[in-house]
């Protein structure tokens, strides 16, 4: 991948909520949430919208979401949407935490508009599941939305119950820190008192530190370090990587 791709890559944080599960039981997309990151930074551009499923919600549903059927009187059914979103999501990286979920809710909802051509999104997205990236980074803990907020510091104080919007707008700030770098380190073999010898160590970042000295590089170093950048550039025949860096910030 380029620089120039890694600056503009469009990331698509998205989240849904349903009348209940599984989809194949019949049960509908009643909310769709998204935003968008464009170089690792949210735009403010998103796509939300409520849904008339045109069928009851399952009460433990609607425990979780909160979302009653009388609310969704009078909203849009997915067919007056289906183009808008699938615009707004098109051709972009989707990051969905539980992916298999919602994309199979989706999935569903193209098909039974009679859209079959759209209803593979992976043909037309590559998609990203932050479920199955934190089973893999921790495995044998929680990894549900609530437990990464908490193992990376995500505030998601306002999240009483569930909502697509807002579910997306939190996983947005955890994908963003756990591919961010490291914000803990596990030390195999140290003993805490609580979980014996085989359980990690976790050392937290220090907080409340005075900030390093910032060094500023010298007109003569700057000299060299240019006269460097066009050594690497005539031996590999391109613009050394730090160069097309700065050419690509300039246009983004």
């Amino acid at each position: 991948m380029t620089v120039q791709n890694i600056i503009t890559e469009r990331r698509v944080v998205l989240d849904t909520e349903t009348t209940g599960m599984p989809v194949t039981d019949g049960h509908r997309v009643i909310e769709i949430g998204c935003v968008e990151l464009i170089g690792r930074r949210l735009t403010g551009r998103h796509f939300h919208v409520y849904l008339q499923p045109d069928r009851e919600s399952d009460e433990g549903a609607i425990g979780v979401h909160g979302i009653t059927d009388q609310f969704l009187i009078g909203k849009p059914r997915f067919a007056e949407v289906a183009d808008e979103f699938f615009e707004f999501i098109k051709g972009a990286q989707l990051i969905i935490h539980n992916a298999a979920f919602d994309v199979g809710f989706l999935n569903n909802e193209f098909a039974l508009i009679g859209q079959n051509d759209r209803s593979d999104l992976s043909t037309y997205c590559t998609i990203l599941d932050t479920l199955a990236m934190a089973r893999e980074r921790h495995p044998g803990q929680r990894n549900s939305l609530d437990a990464l907020c908490k193992r990376y510091d995500v505030d998601n104080s306002g999240r009483e119950l569930h909502g697509a919007l807002l579910d997306s707008e939190i996983l947005a700030d955890v994908y963003l820190a756990m591919t961010g770098g490291q914000t803990t380190l596990s030390l195999a073999g140290n003993n805490d008192g609580e979980g014996g010898a085989d359980r990690p160590t976790e050392v937290r970042r220090i907080v409340n530190r005075a900030p390093g000295r910032v060094i500023v590089a010298s007109e003569a170093e700057m000299a060299d370090h240019e006269a460097r950048l066009a050594v690497i550039a005539k031996s590999a025949g391109a613009p050394a990587l730090w160069t097309q860096l700065l050419e690509a910030q300039a246009q983004a």
